[in-house]
């Protein structure tokens, strides 16, 4: 299983120290440099970054469709077009984005994509974690994370939990 992440999946669940969900979902991930680069630009998470890359967990691919990253950065940050453009290249399962217009042009290129609220919804329904509500909470309070009240909603309603 090819998985390809942009930074805001990896920096959200470093950052509330539960990036080992995704370390139970999926076996390997892959990132652009840059990608990388933002990831180490969060002191905090640094040492978690630098295990997992060492580990073999996390690993760095350069994309090298120059021409993706260049249309790409026309629309989206250089993390976002490098992660489309080296999910688009390796043919990935799925790639991890948050962002809504990164997610957009990934869906019409076709890519499966998932953000942190599904990556939750799908650590819950895999007996991971036995709430998506402590830790939504936790995102938009230790980690800054944005969501709107109807899609904080929508995520409770699909991981059968209240408000």
């Amino acid at each position: 299983m090819l998985i390809v992440s942009n930074t805001s999946p990896l920096s959200n669940l470093a950052v509330i120290s539960e990036i080992n969900l995704l370390q139970q979902i999926y076996p390997k991930i892959l990132i652009p440099p840059i990608v990388h680069t933002e990831l180490m630009n969060f002191p905090e998470i640094q040492p978690t970054i630098a295990t997992l890359i060492n580990l073999g967990w996390l690993e760095i691919q350069v994309p090298k469709n120059l021409q993706f990253i260049q249309a790409f950065t026309q629309t989206l940050d250089s993390g976002e077009a490098a992660a489309i453009s080296l999910a688009l290249e390796v043919n990935a399962d799925r790639l991890l984005i948050d962002e809504r217009l990164g997610r957009k042009v990934a869906l019409q290129y076709g890519l499966k994509i998932r953000g942190i609220l599904g990556i939750l919804v799908n650590a819950k329904n895999q007996g991971l974690i036995p709430a998506v509500k402590p830790l939504l909470d936790r995102l938009i309070g230790e980690a800054g994370f944005r969501v709107s009240q109807v899609l904080y909603v929508r995520t409770l309603q699909e991981s059968n939990e209240r408000q």
